[in-house]
């Protein structure tokens, strides 16, 4: 089955395309493009500006407060945005928080949070992993148990993305030890503010701290704060993580990237080496067939067949790729990558001879993670091999 793209939606491309590039503020872009940390100032004053088009929301129904867009829509919008040097909005309130709660929250929770996740009001993260429990769900230790109108909860999560920036986080918790593991396992929504919570920070390999522990001492969440019901937490767990690994493939930015890394390598004079034309080769290659799952997926999806598991394979090959473009950076900046400089990567483009050079060493080391979050690769192909090729 083909994917079919309408003149009506080759038009509304052209109309995100216009959009973004009018709007898109020029610092912001040459820091993407740059590969330099962005601060919470700059995700959410871009997120106000795709607020206001309603985009920010771009994947809700009308009924949620979003534009309602159809998929094939979306999957230009994608096209379009990944264009452009902006950054990735963030996720966990928009596209992860934001479909749970209006999936299975209570009409009071849908009033109280969607609007103001659908107008970048309110910064998320997500309460998931732990010490012990990353990829393995199941076997987390946060618990939450109930005192009248609240739970108190304690435990420990580990490389939760923003926690210091966020308003509010979704988290998994333990409500009842005594059942089997998936069973006891609930949905909160928490306020980052409550007494008892504290957050470190993770210094990670390239010198960045987007990843930090929470640690819970004795923090009361009102059970209004539960989204659905109690213990089906993995239930909705699964059903963000899918809808997760769908949005993983990167693929639109990963072409923006061969593209630019193509031209990099001709202004420095270093498309006639042969290593590096075949490995932009191999890339473009390996992009066209991840744009052709990527395409053949929605396609089913558009026909009534629900991709499911298979989903699992655009978030390996998409990352994987992503992975294999930053080493070649490497290889074609080679020694321009080597000076490091915080001061450069915090925003300052001084003294920097080749700003598409010194960004790289910092992304190539950031972007071992990509393969690990959003369940590891190897867990993805576990998925595959049992529930897409049978395989015991």
């Amino acid at each position: 089955m083909s994917l079919h793209i309408s003149d009506a939606d080759r038009a509304f491309g052209e109309e995100v395309r216009a959009y973004l590039r009018a709007n898109l503020p020029e610092g912001l872009a040459r820091k993407v493009r740059h590969n330099q940390r962005l601060t919470r100032e700059d995700y959410v004053g871009w997120q106000d500006i795709l607020a206001a088009r309603n985009w920010y929301a771009i994947g809700w129904s009308r009924e949620a407060g979003g534009p309602g867009l159809t998929p094939v829509q979306r999957y230009v919008y994608e096209r379009e945005y990944g264009a452009v040097c902006a950054p990735h909005p963030c996720q966990f309130g928009i596209a992860m928080a934001g479909p749970v709660i209006d999936a299975f929250g209570s009409d009071r929770q849908k009033a109280r949070f969607l609007p103001r996740i659908r107008d970048n009001v309110d910064f998320w993260c997500q309460g998931y992993s732990e010490p012990g429990a990353g990829s393995d769900l199941a076997a987390l230790r946060t618990t939450a148990v109930r005192d009248g109108d609240h739970y108190v909860v304690n435990g420990q999560k580990i490389w939760t993305t923003w926690a210091n920036w966020a308003d509010w986080m979704f988290c998994l918790v333990k409500t009842d030890t005594s059942v089997k593991p998936q069973l006891g396992i609930s949905f909160l929504l928490i306020d980052m503010r409550s007494p008892g919570i504290t957050v470190r920070p993770i210094r990670t390999i390239d010198g960045d701290a987007e990843f930090n522990e929470v640690f819970f001492n004795d923090v009361r969440v009102p059970v209004e704060n539960r989204v659905g019901e109690e213990g089906r937490g993995w239930t909705y767990a699964k059903f963000l993580l899918e809808h997760e690994r769908f949005s993983m493939s990167g693929a639109a930015r990963s072409r923006r990237i061969l593209g630019e890394l193509r031209e990099d390598a001709a202004r420095i004079g270093r498309i006639g080496d042969p290593r590096i034309r075949e490995r932009l080769a191999r890339l473009e290659i390996e992009l066209l067939a991840l744009e052709h799952m990527e395409a053949r997926l929605l396609a089913r999806s558009l026909g009534g067949d629900n991709p499911g598991p298979e989903t699992s394979k655009l978030k390996i090959r998409g990352t994987e790729i992503a992975q294999a473009l930053s080493r070649l950076r490497l290889d074609i900046f080679r020694q321009d990558c080597l000076p490091y400089s915080d001061a450069f990567l915090d925003g300052a483009g001084a003294g920097v001879a080749e700003p598409a050079a010194a960004g790289a060493v910092a992304t190539y080391l950031n972007l071992r993670k990509l393969t690990i979050w959003g369940g590891s690769n190897e867990i993805q192909r576990m998925i595959l091999s049992k529930q897409v090729l049978e395989l015991e």
